[in-house]
């Protein structure tokens, strides 16, 4: 099993919270969201440990929570503050630790720096998130190539929504990736129905190491 695991998506609002809810639960690990845009409401790693029902000591504090739900690098601005990318330096974990992004891989932390630059720092495998829906195809596809071209390891891709089995099917031919499998919407979505429907979708080896069959899926769309 990865110390580590990064879940990204192809867009922000992807479904990557849930998800790592889900995940963190199922491996019975850690939680990480290095920078927080946004505070109003539930966070997202006030969401997690209430989906995940994780103990607060299995979920680290971010290094930056920033004010403005916005684009980091805008956000730290209006806050004031410059998010320093050398300080985001994966924690050591005895247990799997789960590390949830900023929106899309191109998000940029600060004007010189995008978040796949950090995340190809980390070297730890990653899974994307992406949607089932119409475009998905393209952007899922676009995000595989930036992973790859930076030698990011890459575990599969876990699709989020309604069933849509040709896009599933297009992702996994053209992207050479496994597909991990699909976390349906879920209502109402509560601790319960969460971990019953991750376990239903989702099995424990597809975490553990970085994929290199071509075009393989894990379970049928």
């Amino acid at each position: 099993m990865s110390s580590a695991i990064v879940v990204t998506g192809t867009d922000t609002d992807v479904g990557k919270t849930v998800f790592c809810a889900g995940l963190a639960r199922l491996l019975d690990g850690m939680y990480w969201k290095p920078v927080q845009s946004g505070l109003a409401g539930e966070t997202d790693a006030e969401t997690v440990q209430r989906l995940a029902e994780l103990p607060a000591d299995r979920v680290l504090p971010e290094a930056w929570r920033l004010r403005t739900p916005a684009s980091p690098h805008l956000a730290a601005e209006i806050d004031g503050v410059e998010i320093d990318p050398d300080e985001l330096v994966l924690p050591p974990s005895e247990r799997p630790l789960i590390v949830e992004g900023a929106g899309g891989l191109m998000v940029p932390l600060t004007r010189r720096t995008l978040l796949i630059e950090v995340i190809a720092g980390w070297g730890a495998p990653v899974v994307l998130c992406a949607r089932t829906r119409l475009g998905t195809i393209n952007h899922t596809l676009l995000s595989i190539e930036a992973l790859r071209r930076r030698a990011i390891p890459l575990l599969g891709v876990a699709f989020v929504g309604e069933a849509h089995p040709e896009n599933e099917r297009m992702v996994g031919s053209f992207g050479k990736v496994s597909i991990l499998g699909r976390l349906p919407p879920l209502d109402p979505l509560t601790p319960q129905t969460l971990a019953a429907a991750f376990a239903q979708a989702f099995e424990r080896e597809s975490f553990s190491s970085p994929d290199s069959r071509s075009g393989s899926s894990r379970r049928p769309p």
